[in-house]
């Protein structure tokens, strides 16, 4: 998988690192982006994980559904704890103390921990270098507390803290452009991607792995319960 395309179903990663059995919604992409991501990232993986909807469903036994290295964080800290990993475990292979071998050291958020609460420390990890990818899961909202508005809402959608009707017409400001605001760091590799196009996304994390240095991928992740949509249009709404 380490040096072609994945544009083929025949080339996917057979394993699965992001396993069944966890409580995701009905219809949640952003499980499917998660999937999609671990199946290009394999084995020799570690995973920091924000708060958020992902860590709820997937994390509490008996329903883990995590077959790497996975650490809860605070909301805000995932790219702090994960560029921490990576320091250390490179220091303990130069001096010996492990075997030289190549680790993805992955940072995971939602847009309220990306965009909002943990923005500092994502910046401080993309300005100093490290060799780690972050990715966040765009759903659009704080969805796992109830569907509030983040810095990432669209302009006009619909919140429990910014309700559309005749005194309101929803979200008052515009997204927050995050691609732009990590290209800003003149970081090796950004990109967008969305699991309505796993080959297209699955070829994004592969390239973010493979490049040294810190790569960012905002990942489209529709919710149909925030968005109030079908179950089964999620992937639908994502093209």
């Amino acid at each position: 998988m380490d040096k072609f395309s994945v544009y083929s179903a025949r080339l996917v990663e057979k394993g699965e690192y992001f396993v069944s059995g966890h409580r995701a919604c009905q219809g949640c992409a952003e499980a499917l982006a998660v999937r999609l991501v671990m199946k290009a990232l394999g084995r020799n993986t570690i995973v920091a994980m924000a708060t958020g909807c992902m860590e709820i469903v997937s994390s509490p036994l008996p329903t883990t559904a995590w077959e790497v290295p996975w650490i809860h964080v605070a909301f805000e800290n995932a790219s702090a704890v994960v560029t921490g990993c990576e320091s250390g475990m490179k220091a303990m292979m130069r001096k010996g103390k492990l075997p030289p071998k190549k680790i993805n050291f992955v940072a995971m958020g939602g847009d309220g921990a990306t965009a909002d609460i943990g923005m500092g420390q994502l910046s401080g990890a993309l300005e100093r270098g490290h060799d780690f990818i972050y990715v966040c899961y765009d759903n659009e909202a704080y969805m796992n507390t109830g569907i509030q508005r983040s810095s990432a809402t669209p302009w006009g959608a619909s919140t429990t803290t910014s309700p559309a009707g005749k005194l309101s017409k929803g979200q008052h400001t515009q997204k927050k452009d995050m691609p732009k605001i990590a290209i800003a760091h003149n970081i090796p590799y950004v990109a967008t991607a969305c699991p309505s196009f796993p080959f297209d996304l699955m070829e994004k994390v592969k390239k973010a792995a493979a490049i040294q240095g810190p790569a960012y991928l905002h990942i489209l992740s529709v919710c149909p319960t925030g968005w109030r949509i079908p179950t089964e249009e999620a992937i639908k709404y994502g093209r």
